[in-house]
């Protein structure tokens, strides 16, 4: 009997031990997170250079008196910064400084200088649409010839990368003057940037 009782002893213990070596094979796992990159983020500071052109119509606009209409060269640098209030509606604020010219001699060569609100929406990570608008001067060689001047228009921004977007913009323009005929826009300026955000 002695001999019974000890084999089922022996026989439960090692049954025992089995089943918990058995359980020690279950390791219990949660499921690895799985990470998606961020999309573009177009909040904060930003600085860029653009290039473009602009068209002048026959009405006296800026500095620029009445006359033939043509088409000037522009270069010029922007810095602004960008706020998401609520998604996907982007404000802005940004400074413009462009320096135009005309290798026919038609126009003296001016800078102008905006100061202007953007509004937008993020279409998608890396694309951006945005409507603008300005105030600011025109000046031209001689200091006390400075016009105020206005635009209105918009522009695509895309990411090409985690820091840098490329823009294309297209805005109307016009002055504060009353000189002769005087349009709502008297000129129109195209151009294309690079931009770095930070």
């Amino acid at each position: 009997m002695f001999v019974r009782s000890l084999v089922l002893g022996v026989s439960a213990a090692a049954l025992m031990v089995g089943g918990a070596q058995a359980a020690d094979l279950i390791i219990p796992t949660t499921p690895e997170p799985i990470y998606t990159p961020a999309g573009f983020d177009w909040e904060g500071l930003y600085v860029g250079a653009r290039v473009g052109g602009q068209f002048i119509g026959t009405q006296d606009y800026g500095v620029v008196g009445a006359g033939t209409a043509f088409t000037a060269g522009v270069v010029g640098a922007a810095v602004g910064v960008n706020f998401i209030p609520v998604d996907p509606i982007l404000l802005g604020v940004e400074v413009t400084a462009d320096y135009g010219w005309n290798n026919a001699s038609l126009v003296q060569p001016t800078g102008e200088f905006f100061a202007n609100l953007r509004a937008g929406a993020v279409v998608t990570d890396s694309a951006l649409v945005y409507a603008l608008a300005g105030v600011g001067v025109a000046t031209g060689n001689n200091a006390a010839n400075t016009v105020g001047l206005y635009q209105l228009g918009g522009g695509v921004e895309f990411a090409v990368t985690d820091a840098i977007t490329v823009r294309g913009e297209v805005v109307g323009q016009g002055d504060f003057s009353s000189v002769g005929t005087d349009s709502f826009f008297e000129s129109t300026k195209a151009t294309v940037g690079v931009f770095y955000h930070f």
